[in-house]
């Protein structure tokens, strides 16, 4: 992609600045109600999608209803009546708890833990694909929240990057997830920040923590931020406010776990949360820093082998966990859950000194994002729908500059597509295609019309008559380069492979997914630690 500092006319530096807090009663009523159409818009698109591919997600929440219908609480996380165990925090189970009502009004098999085993009844379709549905009226109300002192055409161009998410579609409506509600109680969280309002901000990350642990890879930068911003003022001032928001953070957590503590169950509740042996990768390996080091150590072993060179074949799994002390690898050091955290942290720490010397509200999302990227980079059996957790934020700040569109752009593009093995069935195919075109559609002509001012054919500006015309949002030759090699690899898994092919090197297609989306996801993550640093 071109990283050309291109300067903004004054029409592009008032639509940047935040519209006066006096005028925003005015405008209020008219904003919500645009939004709710934006919002019903999408959830009709959800409500098409109900009789679609699930996968086994499906059937673990509904295990997750049915245990926490039927066994008491102390039981919760040591039931292994069903493969697919509860292994998210306490809240999450209490929300599970809390809709497991309403299933065993519709049909009480849902919530039965031996007869509603793999359940595909119709009500149970129904019931699951409409409780994620309506928990998205959290994530709606975040993506409001942050966006409401916005200028109406950022506003509404944010509205389109966030609300009509493919990657959410896909993920929680096709799949099987609850991400968006929770990642709007990130944008609550994030917000709050932004308003300076800290003590909230760090009360609704705590729930967030409480709800999907996974999360907590930015919790180092809220707790270097809110000790440098929030707990500012002097010794005594600052340590009152460190009481009060560690007073806050203690309650929420005590809520959550405190009556496991209570029943001896706070260890398997643990256990569960903490599965390391899964091993360094899942199933279909994420787009990560670690796709390049298993397949670096797999080219070195070959090579050492066509040397003369004995190289033992691992005996143990990326993905099913160690077995005994035996390595995955084959010629690299094997990789453990303490270098991964070590590496995770590391690559944080720009961050954290930008937060610890330089705390603005106005960059905490970013912050965030970041933070989530180096999880995504770095973490331990990432499963690829992490990528998520910073490109939903990564939209929200869209619109700061040119630079953060054309990043924002490619990342959404490469994130998406990632997302594609999932839906591996034929017939979700064209709706995986056609929810990729129409968002990189919609974001081309929304941020070229915010950004850009229209060149003529052969203006001054223009090398070529084949340039993309537009003034400053101009994708470069790196970054068409990239997502048209996406095309070419989606042809040769899903086309080329299988007639050339056939049934060899099933494996063949994901990889290249993996690698090639790899490769585009360690440009973003280069991309914010470059900008980040830049900003110390």
């Amino acid at each position: 992609m071109n990283h050309r500092k291109l300067r903004h006319n004054s029409t592009t530096q008032n639509q940047n600045e935040q519209i006066p807090a006096a005028s925003i009663p005015k405008t209020c009523g008219n904003q919500l109600y645009h939004f709710l159409w934006f919002s019903l818009i999408a959830t009709c698109t959800k409500l098409l999608l109900i009789p679609a591919y699930h996968s086994t997600d499906f059937e673990v929440h509904r295990n997750w209803l049915a245990l926490t219908h039927s066994l008491p609480l102390s039981q919760w996380y040591s039931d292994e009546t069903s493969p697919w165990t509860l292994d998210y925090p306490p809240f999450f189970a209490y929300f599970e708890y809390f809709l497991s009502f309403f299933a065993s009004m519709l049909d009480p098999t849902i919530v039965h833990l031996t007869d509603g085993l793999n359940s595909k009844s119709h009500l149970t379709i129904l019931f699951q694909r409409l409780s994620v549905t309506l928990s998205d009226a959290v994530l709606f109300y975040g993506i409001y929240r942050i966006t409401r002192k916005l200028d109406p055409k950022q506003k509404y161009l944010i509205w389109v990057l966030a609300v009509w998410a493919p990657g959410l579609i896909i993920v929680d409506h096709l799949h099987f997830q609850y991400n968006g509600f929770l990642l709007g109680m990130l944008l609550i969280s994030l917000s709050a920040l932004e308003n300076g309002e800290d003590l909230l901000g760090g009360f609704a990350f705590a729930v967030l923590l409480c709800f999907k642990h996974l999360f907590a890879v930015a919790a180092p930068v809220y707790f270097v931020y809110l000790l440098r911003h929030y707990c500012r003022g002097g010794l005594v001032k600052g340590f009152g406010r460190l009481v009060v928001m560690g007073s806050v953070v203690v309650a929420v957590f005590a809520a959550a776990y405190g009556p496991f503590v209570y029943n001896g169950q706070i260890h398997q509740v643990l256990r569960r949360m903490f599965p390391f042996g899964r091993g360094l990768c899942h199933a279909y390996w994420a787009p990560n820093f670690w796709v390049f080091y298993i397949m670096f150590d797999k080219l070195l072993a070959f090579l050492l082998v066509k040397m003369g060179f004995h190289v033992k074949a691992p005996t143990a799994s990326f993905t099913g966990g160690l077995v005994g002390d035996s390595s995955p690898f084959a010629v690299l050091p094997t990789i453990t859950p303490l270098i991964s955290l070590v590496l995770v942290l590391l690559s944080i720490s720009p961050c954290l000194l930008k937060a610890w010397r330089d705390p603005k509200p106005s960059a905490v999302t970013r912050l965030v994002a970041y933070a989530y990227s180096c999880g995504f980079m770095f973490g331990w059996h990432v499963h690829e729908k992490a990528s998520l957790h910073f490109v939903i934020p990564l939209a929200i700040i869209a619109l700061k500059s040119v630079e953060d569109a054309k990043h924002y752009f490619f990342l959404s593009i490469v994130s998406c597509y990632s997302l594609f093995p999932l839906l591996y069935e034929a017939q979700e195919y064209p709706i995986k295609v056609l929810l990729l075109l129409l968002h990189a559609a919609l974001m081309w002509f929304g941020l070229s019309s915010y950004f850009g001012a229209y060149v003529p054919k052969g203006d001054e500006r223009s090398h070529s008559s084949a340039v993309v015309r537009n003034a400053d949002f101009v994708i470069g030759w790196f970054g068409k380069s990239y997502l048209m090699g996406i095309v070419v690899v989606d042809i040769c898994g899903q086309f080329l492979h299988p007639v050339v092919l056939g049934n060899k090197l099933p494996f063949l297609p994901l990889m290249m997914i993996s690698i090639y989306s790899g490769f585009g996801m360690m440009y973003s993550w280069i991309w914010q630690l470059k900008w980040i640093i830049g900003s110390i």
